[in-house]
């Protein structure tokens, strides 16, 4: 199934989008948060089939632009779900980010029934921080030490979170 929002839509991927995204993956700002990704680990992670995690291509006027993932936690006493993604450089700063967290946030509250989502952005990606922003997300705590990044140092990260009454659920 395909979610759609204005400018983005969500689709899953297929083996055919492993070069666009092992390309955007080699793109300096993207690497630099999402580090050591060559074709056949976007084919193992991204692409293939993988328990708990349900991978979605951002697409704007059909190309592809970005990847996203969702995991959800389904006992009905801690149901919620995390969200994670990446865009093409050149699809920065345009605002298709927060449409396609808002879209897929969605999905998961209203589809779906989760209360709550999270993201855990390295504490140090202010562009992305400021994006989940726009959508709701808030700071809630920090993760010390929790991303080995491509020089081998470890990264915080912020854990952010979105109740599902904070939602924007339109552009701002």
């Amino acid at each position: 199934m395909n979610l759609r929002g204005p400018r983005v839509t969500l689709r899953r991927p297929t083996t055919a989008d492993a070069d666009a995204l092992t390309a955007i993956l080699g793109e300096p700002e993207v690497a630099r948060w999402w580090p050591g990704f060559d074709r056949d680990r976007v084919l193992s992670e991204l692409i293939a089939d993988r328990s708990g995690e349900e991978p979605f291509i951002i697409e704007e006027a059909g190309s592809l632009i970005g990847y996203m993932q969702v995991a959800e936690e389904l006992e009905p006493d801690f149901l919620h779900a995390e969200i994670d993604l990446f865009l093409a450089n050149a699809a920065q700063g345009r605002g298709l980010g927060p449409e396609a967290i808002r879209v897929l946030a969605i999905d998961l509250i209203d589809r779906r029934g989760h209360h709550r989502v999270t993201m855990d952005p390295v504490a140090g990606n202010v562009r992305a921080i400021a994006a989940y922003a726009k959508v709701g997300f808030r700071p809630v705590g920090r993760l010390r030490q929790y991303q080995r990044m491509a020089d081998g140092t470890w990264a915080d990260a912020l854990l952010m979170e979105l109740l599902a009454d904070e939602l924007v659920r339109s552009e701002v």
